[in-house]
């Protein structure tokens, strides 16, 4: 059978907050748990990322109508409060700004967390290489589809450039058409993975899933889709360097070119991507709805925080001799 066709088993609550998520999903609509003061980040982002799941390509044995679940939605509001409060205390929350093309490189020159392809390229395993690459499933599998509920929400100038910017995702500029989502999932089946939307949903931590659960964040609230654009403006403009290590790292562990190309395309179509980030799609967003600025930037801020700790999270657990997630990869 393969993989596809396989079902993925549902995974195990961490939490109140999952647990009520996975109850509402088969059938049950108790009343909701209160947030705790300090909720676990772990039970947090499960049960945010089940929410939004719902809204993309959905969940095993979950009925399509349990995506405007009324109880659900509620809960899933309450749930980005929280996630919202927690960034406004990181990042600081948006202030109004008017230079978004000259203050979006100055965030990126200024970013001093740590290079996780730097130390891959240089010091990297396979087995440090496969778990980078189960976390990043969450997100590439569905690359590009979270930015893309931004498409309706932008005005003109803006919309054009982030619809530029989409087609190369989904494989308009590939000679065959393949979606970057594709390429990821060919990456993972080279490297003995599974490549199934969310069949390693057990084992992903909160540092990961809070990456995930951010731009689906934005996607899906429209009072948040110029951080959305901020959030895109610097995938494509942090992409060209750490995409050419990431390959550069597989090549050194003998990965074919099969494991490689996803990084290699990522190469060449962001080199293009990241002008068109800041001169036709951020830019022309903060000229055409000014008060829009403020959070362009605040995503920027957002998604350099949330990578800078997922890339720590790693690195700290390859310096100790462990895994970096909450269980290992099968060899």
């Amino acid at each position: 059978m393969p993989s596809h066709a396989r079902p993925v088993r549902r995974p195990a609550a961490r939490g109140p907050l999952s647990a009520h998520v996975l109850a509402v999903l088969e059938g049950a609509h108790g009343p909701a748990p209160q947030i705790p003061r300090s909720p676990d980040p772990d039970d947090l982002h499960l049960a945010l990322h089940l929410c939004y799941e719902l809204h993309y390509g959905g969940l095993p044995g979950v009925p399509d109508d349990l995506e405007w679940d009324p109880h659900l939605i509620a809960f899933r509001r309450v749930l980005e409060r929280w996630f919202e409060a927690d960034l406004f205390d990181r990042v600081g929350p948006p202030v109004p700004s008017q230079d978004v093309r000259a203050a979006l490189p100055e965030l990126i020159r200024h970013d001093d967390g740590p290079s996780l392809s730097s130390w891959m390229v240089e010091h990297g395993t396979l087995t440090a290489m496969r778990e980078f690459v189960v976390h990043r499933s969450s997100y590439q599998l569905k690359e590009a589809d979270p930015h893309s509920f931004a498409i309706p929400r932008l005005p003109r100038a803006a919309k054009a450039g982030l619809v530029s910017i989409q087609a190369g995702e989904y494989g308009v500029e590939h000679p065959d058409h393949v979606m970057h989502s594709e390429l990821f999932a060919r990456t993972m089946r080279d490297l003995g993975l599974d490549d199934r939307p969310n069949a390693y949903l057990d084992q992903l931590p909160a540092t990961t899933l809070a990456n995930g659960n951010l731009v689906s964040m934005f996607g899906l609230n429209r009072r948040w889709r110029g951080a959305l654009v901020g959030h895109l403006s610097v995938f494509e403009m942090t992409s060209v360097e750490p995409m050419g290590r990431y390959s550069a790292a597989l090549e050194r562990m003998g990965a074919s070119p099969v494991a490689r190309r996803f990084y290699d395309v990522h190469v060449m179509a962001d080199a293009v991507h990241e002008v068109v980030a800041v001169e036709e799609m951020a830019g022309p967003l903060a000229d055409e709805e000014p008060e829009l600025a403020g959070d362009i930037l605040f995503g920027a801020r957002a998604v350099i925080a949330s990578e800078g700790a997922f890339a720590q999270h790693l690195l700290d657990a390859f310096a100790e001799g462990r895994s970096s997630l909450l269980e290992p990869v099968a060899a």
